[in-house]
């Protein structure tokens, strides 16, 4: 099957197929088309085409789903096979049909295991399995969220953009620059705004960088008024075209601070050029407490508390995050009643990639010069100090509608209960953050998540999987569904509820180094 309905350029289908519901039906005459109902778009599927999503196909009259579900396991031995059939089929490995119930081993994932929609539906896989002894649940779903972003956090000193400047992906809006952190700029990308409330081409080309930000791949952004950046999960940022090696290791206040000792007999002045506060040494606290003799430099910009200085120069790539490629460029001058020929100046950048070494003449200019073995040293230690560049890009998305009625008919009892510690909620498996407040509000860092965790559907949406794990005492009294409970054996066997006799697949994965296991502190009731 290598044609689609729908749209166009994507991939064929090459793996076997997870079955879907039963629930599709033929709308054109028998084995003609089959329409899914996995999404609002309500997709007419011609045999041997996949859907909008690229998510569902129709073979042979039936609607199945196209990609494996995918399981974590606390070790995954090299050599196992990492795409195989559900254990009904006669060729099942033997490697795991008979440990399959050690569900201290096992955890069944929303990677692959379709959706709760239409919101009366049933997750596909509610899982029965024991974690130290206690009986435990866990409801495994993948959602359709379009109230959804990722907040992007990118380490450099690099000017990137104004705040709330608009972010662009193919010419259209997809998001904004939003406030900096120390040593790093963060983006805010995608929501629904963005999704659903401009034009159909905003919310498609959103939706596709969603899902390429979301699946560790790179997404070229270009910001209003900065400039062109390079996105990928886990690797250094790429700025107008120069791959980033350090972050910051501190404000230019902060470096004097840490690094002042060493430098104390090798100078008589320091200047740390920075976009936000530009230190100088002999002003400054540590320069006082250290009995070091005033130059009299004379800094530009605004002067806040000793040897700390606001707004040297504008915002920009150059030295420190500012925009001078000159650093003399912020120095006014000197003052001869204080300064003296010989004096002995280091200028540098917060992650020394930027240094220079210049000495006072006669006329109390400073003239460049090459800088002593021993300045070189600390100034290569600000460097060592300097963490790798990288983006980090984490999924938020609230978990609303049909997710949380894929759980309980009586949705509220979840959300308490996730608040109350009682229900333990993962993303693929990786750890999520719940934001406090009302709704189910998740974060997670996608490195953690399991490759190609996200898709999309066109009504644009992202795709992303959720589990929701609790002792199974607690899930009886959430109202859970307890009638589609299934011991991880069956499910293991069978595939999702749901399943009708079609092919199934399922990936093992490894449970990601760093990664708790997601059963193995169930937050139990006392």
């Amino acid at each position: 099957m290598t044609e689609h309905t729908k749209t166009d350029g994507l991939p064929g289908i090459d793996m076997p197929l997870a079955a879907a519901e039963p629930a599709a039906r033929d709308v054109r005459g028998a084995g003609a088309k089959v329409e899914c109902n996995a999404c609002p778009v309500l997709c007419q599927i011609s045999e041997g085409r996949t859907g909008a999503c690229d998510r569902y196909a129709n073979r042979g009259g039936a609607l199945v789903r196209v990609d494996p579900v995918v399981l974590l396991r606390r070790t995954l031995e090299s050599g196992a096979p990492e795409l195989v059939p559900f254990a009904t089929r006669a060729e099942a490995p033997a490697e795991w049909s008979g440990d399959l119930l050690r569900a201290d081993e096992v955890f069944v994932t929303g990677v692959g295991s379709s959706t709760t929609y239409p919101d009366y539906k049933p997750a596909p896989f509610i899982v029965a399995s024991q974690a130290r002894g206690v009986d435990m649940v866990t409801v495994v779903t993948e959602g359709i969220f379009s109230y959804c972003g990722f907040k992007v956090k990118i380490d450099t000193d690099r000017f990137l953009g104004p705040e709330q400047a608009n972010i662009r992906c193919k010419g259209e809006v997809v998001g904004h620059v939003t406030t900096a952190e120390y040593g790093s700029q963060m983006l805010s990308l995608g929501g629904v705004h963005h999704l659903t409330g401009g034009s159909k081409k905003e919310g498609r080309v959103t939706a596709e960088m969603m899902q390429l930000l979301g699946n560790k791949r790179a997404v070229e952004l270009s910001i209003d008024g900065g400039s062109q950046v390079v996105v990928q999960a886990g690797r250094a940022p790429i700025v107008n075209g120069v791959e980033e090696q350090r972050m910051r290791v501190g404000c230019g206040s902060a470096t004097i601070g840490i690094f002042a000792k060493q430098l104390l007999g090798h100078v008589d002045e320091v200047v740390v050029v920075d976009d936000h506060i530009t230190g100088v040494l002999t002003e400054h606290q540590a320069g006082r407490c250290l009995d070091m003799r005033r130059s009299g430099i004379q800094m530009r910009g605004r002067k806040s508390t000793p040897g700390r200085y606001f707004q040297v120069a504008n915002p920009g790539t150059g030295w420190g995050g500012t925009d001078i490629a000159e650093p003399l460029s912020i120095i006014e001058g000197w003052n001869p009643e204080v300064a003296w020929p010989g004096l002995r100046l280091l200028m540098t950048s917060t992650t020394g990639e930027h240094a220079n070494w210049y000495v006072l003449d006669e006329a109390l200019q400073p003239v460049e010069q090459a800088m002593p073995a021993a300045v070189r040293a600390v100034v290569e230690r600000i460097g060592e100090n300097c963490e790798p560049s990288l983006s980090t890009v984490l999924f938020l998305g609230g978990a609303g509608g049909s997710l949380r009625a894929g759980v309980t008919d009586n949705p509220v009892r979840l959300t308490r209960a996730i608040k109350q510690a009682l229900v333990n909620v993962t993303c693929g498996g990786a750890p999520a953050y719940v934001w406090p407040g009302g709704g189910i509000t998740v974060m997670a860092d996608v490195m953690r998540m399991p490759d190609d965790s996200f898709g999309t559907v066109p009504t644009p949406a992202i795709v992303a999987p959720i589990e929701f794990s609790m002792a199974l005492q607690d899930y009886r009294l959430l109202g859970g569904h307890m009638e589609y409970v299934r011991p991880l054996g069956e499910v293991l066997r069978r595939g999702a509820w749901h399943d009708d006799g079609a092919p199934t697949a399922l990936r093992w994965a490894r449970n990601a180094a760093g990664n708790p296991w997601p059963l193995g502190q169930p937050p139990l009731l006392g």
